[in-house]
């Protein structure tokens, strides 16, 4: 959430914010109202705390009255605080003043290509290849699961592992902690994430256990540290989270309907970092960085783009996304993103450090996608051979033990 003397001492800062975030603006006074009566409401049962507690014996006809005045300004209190808080739940992260303002994705920006696009006559798409090599079943899966769901099978399985091998060992390398989460999380856990506000539809929920699923490990492994403090020393505090994901896909009814682009569940890699406030764009651009190295590993063509302030998310202050060339379908496709959350999810779940002054603050958190099951996807279209198989990238082919993918 943001802090909420920014929204008293400079509430236009906050407003544009919201305003280049497609948020609503009105928010922010909404929240000065509330946030007014909230205080004048505190003041009003402390002064009458005081006065009570100045009373004597011969004062009970007056105890009586305070009594009631505690009972009804405390009801008061309670009910102000909480619609104080919704509505500061309400207003996403601020975008940094380095994010380019912009509607939607059309306003993205692209940094850089990298990587030559490959020359293949008639490219087949990821879905056809896969068809024919019998490495993706979407059909038996619809029987077992329905829409949106496959099975990974054979060489795109054992693809799966080596990516896997790939990014954990060069990013052990870095300093980041393997780490295995639960998927399952309470609550607490999920709204101090900052995604039910907005994109609450997307995410599964067990009624009968008040648990959610996580759509990214992001969301397990953040509140793993929830009311504690960090020391300057323990920082940067890096993971690389291996799970299952699990995302409705609500709003993308007719997207992708075909193969295993856009499904209810997926296996990710997914890098968190936990850093002092004034190093979060630095510990950004590294992971970014991490993530080109793994794309760079697999000598596959993709290009950066810098996110614009109206295509982040609510938590976002920042992000770059990467996107494959697929030359199967002719386009580009994301694969990886990487978000800066500045101190948004922090404040949520009240994760702090200790500077070496001594001085308490909230840390800044950030994630990124290591791997998905999407780079499976580009290796079968960009590794294609005239002759029907699918050649293995050679950083793999040692873990794999085999140089190409062809029919049985």
């Amino acid at each position: 959430m943001l802090d909420i003397n920014l929204i008293r001492e400079n509430p236009q800062l906050v407003k544009d914010g919201l305003i280049a975030k497609r948020a609503e603006p009105e928010l922010v006074d909404k929240f000065l109202e509330l946030d007014k009566d909230w205080r004048d409401l505190n003041k009003k049962f402390d002064d009458l705390r005081a006065e009570q507690r100045k009373l004597g014996k011969e004062g009970k006809e007056k105890a009586v009255k305070i009594k009631s005045e505690l009972k009804e300004t405390e009801e008061k209190l309670n009910e102000t605080g909480k619609l104080r808080e919704e509505i500061l739940r309400r207003m996403p992260n601020l975008p940094l003043s380095s994010v380019i303002i912009g509607r939607d994705e059309n306003e993205n920006k692209t940094i850089k290509e990298v990587g030559g696009k490959p020359e293949i006559k008639n490219p087949k798409d990821y879905f056809t290849l896969a068809q024919e090599l019998d490495l993706i079943d979407t059909e038996r899966a619809a029987k077992v699961s329905g829409s949106r769901f496959g099975y990974l099978k054979g060489g795109a399985a054992l693809l799966e592992f080596a990516l896997i091998d790939l990014a954990i060992k060069t990013l052990t390398k870095e300093g980041f902690t393997p780490i295995i989460p639960p998927v399952m999380i309470n609550e607490k856990s999920m709204k101090g994430m900052g995604y039910m506000e907005k994109t609450g539809d997307e995410i599964y929920y067990l009624p009968k256990d008040n648990l959610y699923l996580v759509g990214t490990s992001e969301q397990s492994i953040v509140p793993m540290h929830q009311d504690e403090i960090f020391s300057t020393n323990d920082l940067p505090k890096r993971y690389v989270s291996f799970s299952a994901c699990f995302r409705r896909e609500a709003g993308s009814y007719g997207k992708d309907t075909k193969g295993i682009l856009r499904v209810h569940q997926f296996n990710k890699l997914e890098m968190i970092s936990f850093v002092e406030p004034n190093k979060s764009e630095e510990e950004h651009k590294f992971l970014l960085s991490m993530e080109e190295k793994l794309m760079q590993a697999l000598k596959l063509p993709y290009r950066v783009l810098d996110i614009c302030s109206g295509d982040l998310g609510d938590p976002a202050a920042a992000k770059y996304d990467i996107e494959v060339w697929m030359p199967g379908e002719g386009k580009y496709r994301e694969t990886h993103s990487t978000s800066n959350t500045t101190d948004f999810q922090a404040r949520r779940l009240n994760i702090k450090h200790k500077d070496n002054q001594g001085k308490i603050k909230f840390v800044h958190i950030l994630n990124g996608t290591a791997f998905s099951e999407r780079p499976i996807l580009a290796i079968l279209e960009n590794y294609q051979t005239e002759k029907g198989t699918v050649a293995i990238p050679k950083i793999l082919q040692d873990y794999l033990g085999f140089k190409e993918i062809a029919r049985k």
